[in-house]
């Protein structure tokens, strides 16, 4: 872990060099003040040298104004250090995110992701400037005010160290506590974002159902459990800090007492000089101790951020089943083998599955929800991993391809359709980034889009808001499939693309998707069986299996579950079901 951390101060070498550097003269020249203050009680006040107590003034103004400069470079080149590496850890951080499959994402709320990027890695990166720093000007200051204390009196200086294994020993009782108080606020603020998340991107869900209260209550919880980890933190704390403060505060009245009776009694050469100059340097030497044992908070707060980091970063990556072969000249013969497969802690999705889906033409794939089709689609571009069974693309094992090279030959349709914040231009170029103006155009007019955006004052170049908000269904579906025209995959999924849509929306819809058809091998799912009456094959799949297959006319020869399908969506128009059922 810690080698892992230090990694990130690689590429910033000369600036920590610097930055300790002046955090060494920061301490070096902070001893100053008491050793002036000791030669000007002792010499220059009792020989009445007004000059020299001028010039040690001076000399002390000289040597604020050096540690100003100093501190302000560790301030500022410290903290621009901890902000570069905190960016670099992000930007591992997100490519790392786009490595994962489809299963973590299923597990694991975008929230609580949010948080480890910005709450934890915040926190991370001001251990990365201040810690270094803190522990070198500390210590050194330390050091050089005890090597001091014991050069005025060893004495004295042998008491004041008594105070440092009980300020550890404190450090030691109180810390398990924090540390676990700690953790559990990290994971509070993580909860708080994740749940955040979830309610903004649900308002409209949340206002059209009149649940504001309920998302209130969720919050609250979510809150509650925030404040009451954070004060368990701040328990810990604040015994821990009110003890030790104690502890400090007691050796300074021992140092008090006992200096005083050196002076009264006339121990050694113990004068007033000396005497004024160990109170003042009792501070130089207790603050950076308790400075080092305070740095435990920062310390125990972005060690917790940084193992969510290491552990999101040592996932699972979906590179690691990738293939080495390169999927160029595709035409689109696709076949499952024995395919089962299941979902992490549930049940069998597919058992068994195996068919043929010749190039250029359309297998649909009906049947009840839950059934298994949603997954053969999300099985093809490998979006989860097989574990029994092989698919095959142009008799090539999928799993032999890279998966760059694969997810460029498919194109995918779903009903939900995700749309990038930004304008329609950049939604569009999603599916080709080089893409010509013209491409564009010819990409939107394909896909039945072209005449809405010439409507829109600022046509391709207008704003749809957060994931297409300014945009009705319809509009979102058709600036879908405009940028897969430009993609241009060979293999294309429908997956129920046009479910949600209204009649006339899915008739402009459909003219749309059997022009993105034309020469290219399509899966479709489909719950109105009347977009898919036409395709080369029909396959009826349910509880993972498939029950039934072939065109839409055997199939209802057939009389068995596709049949019944038809029946209950077109009930009202018997006399056709019975034609087709009487074709011989």
């Amino acid at each position: 872990m810690f080698k892992r951390f230090i990694h990130y101060y690689k590429n910033h070498k000369l600036i920590l060099t610097l930055d300790m550097l002046a955090a060494f003269l920061i301490a070096v020249t902070g001893i100053g003040y008491p050793i002036i203050t000791r030669i000007m009680l002792n010499t220059w006040i009792p020989a009445n040298d007004l000059n020299m107590i001028i010039v040690g003034g001076a000399i002390l103004v000289g040597i604020y104004i050096i540690r100003m400069g100093l501190r302000y470079f560790v301030q500022y080149y410290g903290h621009i250090m901890g902000v570069h590496m905190q960016g670099e850890m992000r930007s591992d951080l997100f490519d790392k995110l786009q490595t994962l499959p489809y299963s973590y994402f299923d597990n694991h709320e975008t929230g609580i992701i949010m948080s480890t990027m910005t709450n934890d890695l915040f926190d991370v990166s001001e251990l990365a400037h201040h810690g270094p720093e803190n522990l070198f000007i500390a210590s050194f200051t330390a050091i050089g005010a005890f090597t001091y204390l014991m050069f005025i009196d060893w004495v004295l200086g042998l008491i004041l160290l008594g105070v440092i294994p009980i300020l550890f020993f404190l450090t030691w009782f109180f810390r398990r506590k924090f540390r676990n108080a700690m953790r559990r606020s990290k994971k509070a603020i993580a909860g708080i974002n994740a749940r955040l998340e979830s309610s903004i991107s649900g308002i409209r869900v949340t206002k059209a159902f009149t649940n504001e209260s309920i998302e209130k209550e969720r919050f609250e919880k979510a809150n509650d459990d925030y404040i009451s980890a954070r004060t368990e933190v701040f328990s810990s704390m604040g015994k821990y800090f009110a003890v030790s403060q104690f502890v400090t505060d007691f050796f300074n009245v021992l140092i008090l007492v006992v200096g005083g009776i050196f002076l009264y009694k006339g121990i050694g050469d113990f004068n007033y000089g000396d005497y004024s100059a160990f109170i003042v340097s009792v501070s130089l030497f207790i603050n950076p101790i308790n400075q080092l044992i305070m740095f435990m908070e920062q310390f125990e707060s972005a060690s917790a951020g940084f193992v969510r980091f290491i552990n999101l970063l040592d996932e699972k990556s979906e590179t690691i089943y990738n293939g080495n072969k390169q999927c160029e000249q595709v035409s689109g013969d696709i076949r499952f083998d024995h395919v089962s497969f299941h979902y992490e802690e549930s049940n069998e999705v597919l058992d068994d599955v195996s068919f043929h889906l010749e190039k250029g033409k359309t297998l649909a794939l009906v049947g009840p929800s839950g059934g298994g089709k949603t997954t053969i689609c999300h099985l093809i571009p490998r979006f989860y991993f097989l574990e029994e069974g092989h698919i095959y693309i142009d008799d090539i094992d999928i799993g032999d391809y890279t998966l760059r090279s694969l997810r460029e030959k498919i194109g995918i349709v779903q009903q939900d359709v995700f749309l990038f914040g930004g304008t329609i231009k950049d939604n569009i170029v999603y599916g080709k980034p080089d893409a010509t103006d013209e491409e564009i155009i010819e990409a939107a007019k394909k896909a039945n889009i072209l005449d809405f955006i010439n409507t829109l004052p600022h046509g391709l170049d207008t704003e749809i808001g957060e994931r297409g908000v300014r945009l009705s269904g319809g509009q979102k579906q058709r600036l879908s499939i405009a940028r897969l025209f430009l993609k241009n995959p060979p293999i294309l999924i429908l997956d129920e693309a046009t479910s949600a849509l209204d009649n006339t929306t899915e008739m402009l819809i459909q003219k749309s998707l059997q022009e993105l058809a034309k020469g290219r091998t399509c899966l479709v799912v489909a719950h109105r069986l009347s977009t898919i009456k036409n395709a080369d094959e029909i396959a009826v799949i349910s509880k993972g299996k498939i029950m039934e297959k072939g065109s839409h006319d055997d199939l209802l020869k057939l009389n068995g579950i596709y049949a019944d399908l038809y029946r209950l969506q077109f009930k009202n128009s018997d006399e056709e079901f019975t034609a087709k059922i009487d074709i011989s």
